[in-house]
């Protein structure tokens, strides 16, 4: 596990660009004229749930692994994932053709449990762990501990930076932005947005997003300090478990906070989604919605982009929230 401060430059950031422009989808960032006229301001959703495996994680896991010297492609990997990390790991460990072994907790939806496998073929090896996603995480670091190079899905300068070209792409379509709203999970995503939008555009406000159930950026932002937190189910299993201090510390040098939502305003957003853009989003996806939908933070006035990272749910969880939101 990293215990040394991470801070990619941007010079990383547009490496990782380069790299991943032609292997990666420069995927939409639409104006959304119901959310616009809902809030009272412009509102800009990058749909990140049409890249490819459905997430954005494709962009750190496949930048990741082209880094591997040839001893450890040799050798193999290890990752622990909700789902949406371990796809990024298998569609490139099968394009690169190195040996990865995906550990998930048991609770990962079967869908991402199922394209983990497609995405993978051969090349991968996935275990599903008893427990939370701490429990798959601690699995994969004793395997790793045994020769196989761990992959994290966020505590890595290169899955920073993978993150990053999501912030670029943003910018390059909007250099004007006054705001992004983004799922804060790990914080990987967050803090890769926020390096490449804060050097891009040095006033830009940057704001994450946790479900209720799962905040400990929440819970840790004020004092700096990371704070132990009790874990519930929620819609948003992607964004569920541990922070590390040192992405603590990094988002506070760029970011303006952290807020959070309800599991309800959580289903409320991935309906609206669904019904007004015609949209899968998934829980961990449709969190910055929500707090938009909720007034956090404040964007009267500004012109706002909102980051849709991810479109990986069950259908049957899907059509539960949807019937849930009916009326």
């Amino acid at each position: 596990m990293t215990h040394l401060p991470i801070n990619p430059s941007f010079t990383d950031a547009l490496l990782a660009y380069r790299f991943l422009r032609p292997r990666v989808r420069h995927t939409p960032l639409e104006h959304s004229a119901p959310l616009s006229e809902r809030l009272g301001t412009p509102v800009f959703v990058k749909w990140e749930n049409q890249q490819f495996c459905g997430s954005f994680k494709i962009r750190g896991a496949l930048f990741k692994m082209s880094r591997l010297t040839e001893a450890q492609q040799k050798r193999g990997v290890v990752t622990a994932s909700s789902g949406n990390h371990g796809q990024g790991v298998a569609l490139a460990a099968a394009q690169m053709r190195v040996k990865a072994t995906i550990c998930v907790p048991a609770s990962c939806p079967r869908t991402k449990q199922e394209a983990i496998r497609r995405l993978g073929g051969p090349w991968v090896d996935l275990q599903c762990i008893e427990g939370t996603y701490d429990d798959a995480e601690a699995e994969a670091h004793r395997r790793g501990e045994a020769g196989l190079t761990y992959v994290s899905s966020f505590e890595d300068p290169d899955i920073l930076c993978g993150a990053s070209t999501l912030g670029i792409e943003m910018l390059l379509d909007e250099p004007d932005l006054d705001l992004i709203v983004m799922p804060a999970g790990g914080g990987g995503l967050m803090n890769g947005v926020s390096l490449a939008a804060s050097t891009l555009r040095p006033r830009i406000e940057l704001w994450g997003v946790q479900s209720e159930a799962s905040n400990p950026y929440v819970v840790s932002w004020d004092s700096g300090v990371v704070r132990d937190v009790e874990y519930g189910d929620t819609l948003a299993d992607g964004l569920a478990g541990y922070i590390p201090q040192s992405l603590l510390d990094l988002a506070k040098t760029r970011m303006k906070g952290v807020v959070e939502v309800r599991e309800e305003d959580i289903a409320r957003a991935i309906a609206t989604l669904h019904r007004t853009h015609h949209q899968v989003v998934e829980g961990a996806g449709a969190v910055g919605v929500a707090a938009l939908l909720t007034g956090r933070p404040e964007v009267r006035g500004k012109k706002v982009g909102v980051v849709i990272s991810g479109g990986n749910i069950d259908e049957s969880r899907l059509l539960e929230v949807l019937r849930s939101q009916e009326g």
